[in-house]
């Protein structure tokens, strides 16, 4: 090959310093954020992989873990324009999409004029999701999915972009409504937030009631959020990555499974929504690890997130004391 063949184009020059500038973007991104949330860097960059995606994350933890301080730093950090709503039994669809109110002018004629509700944000926090009822819940996860809402038969787009972390206390179960298996497909990564370790615990001690807080500062815009959007979406993915999530995905179905003894375990599996979330979140890590084309280790890293909200155990399995984590790791296992 001749030395004019191995010079790249100005174009590709181009778009490598214009991809390395998203990088070096997001990498400030994660700092930022892990000055204010101590000990959850696994949790930071699970909830940027979602939100890279394009999709909607699903944050499962006690009280007190930070998730709504999660979200709120996030919001601030990426520049988006967040809201969060309290999800409580007697929440109506209307509290959350908006409704029409009967107005009247000047001139004595009335008219209705639709008034916003809170979906109507580019980083919604949707608080103990489980606690509204079914129909709430349903009207939140249509406008996940559609990316509009519908009243009165007029449509109106929410902005762009627009994303949905929802939270669940894994604790009280008492007067919730669990989420349909259906409905949870529709968050990308399930993201279980855990107890900080000692060392972080006590860094969060001292940061948290010595003097004043730092506020988060916004590093990045809506715009620069969809371009790094757009260019997950452009990164190669090679045919080893493809095949690993194929081989996992499959292999987590009973009916499809190879393995005789995951059969006996598995009561229903993933879809090809998690084949589609796995491609899409691969390539996300690897943009805010710094690289441009994911790895069969990021199938594996985030095997968890990906499918542990979209399969299930059989009574067999749980009885024996077999647990959802075993499987997946069982799973990952055959990729290595």
């Amino acid at each position: 090959m001749s030395e004019a063949e191995t010079v790249a184009s100005p174009a590709e020059s181009e778009a490598v310093a214009h991809a390395r500038k998203i990088v070096e973007t997001f990498r400030q991104v994660r700092e930022a954020i892990g000055h204010v949330i101590l000990g959850q860097n696994d949790v930071i960059d699970q909830a940027l992989i979602t939100i890279l995606a394009g999709g909607h994350g699903l944050l499962i933890g006690v009280p007190g873990l930070a998730k709504t301080r999660l979200v709120e730093t996030l919001g601030i950090v990426l520049g988006l324009d967040w809201k969060r709503i309290q999800f409580t039994p007697d929440l109506m669809p209307a509290d959350i999409v908006g409704s029409e109110v009967l107005e009247e002018g000047d001139s004595g004629r009335r008219s209705f004029r639709f008034i916003k509700g809170p979906v109507f944000a580019q980083l919604l926090m949707a608080d103990e999701i489980n606690r509204a009822s079914p129909r709430t819940q349903s009207a939140l996860l249509q406008a996940m999915q559609e990316r509009y809402v519908t009243i009165a038969g007029q449509r109106y787009d929410l902005p762009q972009p627009f994303h949905v972390l929802a939270t669940q206390n894994p604790l009280e179960h008492e007067g919730t409504y669990p989420l349909p298996e259906a409905q949870l497909d529709r968050f990308l990564l399930q993201i279980d937030v855990d107890y900080p370790d000692e060392d972080a615990e006590r860094q969060m001690l001292i940061a948290t009631t010595f003097g004043d807080e730092k506020p988060a500062q916004p590093i990045c815009t809506p715009a620069k959020l969809m371009e790094a959007q757009q260019l997950v979406r452009r990164l190669p993915v090679g045919e080893k990555v493809v095949d690993a999530i194929l081989r996992i995905v499959r292999a987590a179905r009973p009916d499809e499974s190879g393995d005789p003894a995951l059969r006996e375990l598995i009561s229903w599996g993933p879809g090809p929504r998690a084949s589609q979330a796995f491609m899409l979140a691969v390539r996300a890590k690897a943009l805010i690890e710094g690289r441009f084309a994911p790895s069969v280790d990021d199938v594996i890293a985030l095997a968890h997130p990906v499918l542990r909200h979209r399969m299930a155990l059989n009574f067999t399995a749980r009885a024996e004391g077999a647990t959802l984590g075993d499987v997946i790791d069982r799973l990952c296992r055959t990729l290595a």
